[in-house]
């Protein structure tokens, strides 16, 4: 169907890469020419060995399930006659231990705010249903093991 790229750069900046004294941060070079400054996060190595104003990995994990979820959710209104003003999300995801005692982001929380206008104004029932549908379509939701629950607000 297609192909998804990004092309990852990291450097080695000092001489005590092999006592773990170094710098995490890196980029992110995606297909478009978009470069996303990236680091692991602080709860995972400490600065000055991570930078907390880059972007890190579980926090761009929760941004990709949070926009493909909105994505398809606005497709399928969009199919249904709906009109959305605005999507706004504060997705969470939380990291645990597996049963082999390693790290993976277990649990993504989506709390969409919608503004929807028009005169087809959709039932909390109607949205809840759009938000089951666009769960069962997003592709990331569909390639990942993580628990993924709406709280919608509209």
């Amino acid at each position: 169907m297609s192909e998804h790229k990004a092309a990852i750069h990291w450097q080695r900046n000092g001489p005590d890469f092999l006592k773990g004294r170094y710098s995490r941060e890196h980029t992110w070079t995606f297909d478009g020419g978009l470069t996303v400054p990236a680091s692991p996060s602080p709860s995972v190595v400490p600065a000055p060995w991570s930078n907390p104003a880059h972007v890190d990995p579980e926090e761009a994990f929760v941004a990709a399930v949070a926009s493909c979820h909105m994505l398809t959710f606005l497709h399928l209104a969009s199919r249904r006659g709906m009109q959305v003003d605005s999507y706004h999300d504060s997705a969470e995801g939380v990291l645990t231990k597996n049963e082999q005692g390693v790290p993976w982001v277990s649990a993504v929380t989506l709390h969409p705010q919608i503004v929807f206008s028009g005169d087809r104004q959709p039932s909390p029932a109607e949205v809840e249903e759009l938000h089951h549908r666009a769960h069962q379509q997003c592709f990331i939701a569909n390639s990942i093991k993580t628990q993924v629950t709406v709280r919608s607000g509209s």
